[in-house]
């Protein structure tokens, strides 16, 4: 996803279409995989996760390589609106395995190391697309698409004989969302989620290429060095995000990630030069990097390794993805109509609501006396291992 990150917003305004348009071009990715988050969850239940990993995969690849090939900017939207149902169907069972697998006490730790193959990912790709930018905007597609077969065909080879893989069995209760909107801590992360969805997946990629371009009046390529020192700092912090949140709870690490990606955020809009952009960059993508292992542990812990969790973790990834539709539309309006910093104070404001709501949210980890339960079956995660073993 990085690669194709400095060559979107500029491969959109090629076709002659002004910020907003070329912002929906990220929107109509999040849209597509809002839209089929739901289905992407009772194909997991139905299917398990293992062939719905390899599909959406396959799904993303596809569409990737065909917007290489568009020739107006209706195309491009439409080609990448499409690999956003694969992008849904790839993540929800992903992160469904990770849920189910991971014990409990590495939860945090897991999902740190999933969110680190990711940022290495995003810290390498935009570089890497920056520089085939120079050369051709639609060179980071078919790459990106021919880097998708690749992925598919690893993760088919090596899950196809796994036992640990296979579909839970039927008789396992699922959590309903319904149940899961009972906690606090459910309801705070989702709004933590839409938060990063807003700022980290969505107007980060649509606004700060523009901004680095526009305001600073520096080159596309520095857009993409923007976006990797972003990644960087969200790299450096993410593993010992994911350790700290197994030994000391949850919630202390969202509310640091929150309130430094918050302020981070708001500030890039005030940055009058490339140097302190990029410092800034920085401090936001730490506060990202703190607060992701931890609200996708609290998750889990919620969902608990024995209940079947499809539609809340499709729920979950849900808050992410309307965040990623409406921060780009609505802060490229604001760029449009008033300024890049009203765009980007927005943007920091979703984060202060976020952690508001953490403030009265419950600790699931159980490491500082305020732990929710398990909400699948009523029992906490030890009570669920001992009655199994």
């Amino acid at each position: 996803m990085g690669i194709v990150s400095p060559a979107l917003p500029a491969f959109a305004t090629s076709f002659d279409v002004g910020v907003t348009a070329a912002s929906f071009i990220v929107s109509a990715f999040a849209f597509m995989r809002l839209a089929f988050a739901p289905a992407s969850g009772r194909l997991v239940a139905w299917f398990g996760e293992r062939p719905i990993y390899v599909w959406g995969i396959s799904i993303v690849g596809v569409s990737s390589a065909a917007c290489a090939f568009a020739t107006s900017y209706w195309q491009l939207l439409v080609f990448r609106a499409l690999g956003g149902i694969g992008s849904t169907m790839f993540t929800v069972s992903v992160v469904a395995l990770l849920v189910r697998l991971a014990p409990p006490q590495q939860r945090g730790r897991a999902s740190g190391l999933w969110a680190t193959s990711f940022l290495l990912g995003n810290i390498s790709g935009p570089i890497i697309g920056s520089v085939m930018v120079g050369f051709s905007l639609r060179m980071p597609f078919l790459t990106y698409g021919a880097a998708l077969f690749l992925a598919a065909f690893i993760g088919w080879l090596l899950l196809r004989k796994s036992t640990l893989a296979a579909p839970v069995r039927d008789d396992v209760p699922a959590m309903t969302v319904r149940e899961a909107l009972r906690s606090r801590t459910y309801r705070a992360a989702m709004l933590s989620n839409f938060s990063m969805g807003w700022a980290v997946y969505g107007v980060r990629i649509a606004l700060i290429p523009l901004f680095v371009v526009e305001a600073l009046r520096s080159t596309q390529a520095m857009g993409g060095v923007a976006l990797s020192v972003f990644a960087i700092g969200n790299a450096a912090v993410i593993m010992v995000s994911g350790r700290l949140s197994d030994l000391h709870g949850r919630k202390p690490l969202v509310l640091v990630g929150l309130a430094v990606s918050g302020l981070g955020t708001a500030a890039l809009g005030f940055s009058g030069s490339v140097p302190v952009f990029l410092a800034v960059s920085l401090v936001a993508g730490v506060g990202a990097g703190l607060l992701n292992p931890a609200q996708n542990a609290a998750v889990a812990d919620l969902v608990g390794a024995k209940g079947k969790g499809g539609p809340v973790l499709a729920a979950f990834q849900m808050s992410a993805d309307v965040g990623s539709i409406l921060g780009p539309l609505v802060t490229g309006v604001l760029a449009d109509l008033i300024s890049y910093r009203a765009a980007f104070a927005v943007t920091g404001l979703t984060a202060v609501l976020a952690l508001a709501a953490w403030f009265a949210a419950p600790e699931t980890s159980g490491r500082r006396g305020t732990a929710e339960p398990a909400l699948s079956t009523g029992e906490s995660d030890a009570e669920v291992q001992r009655a199994e073993k």
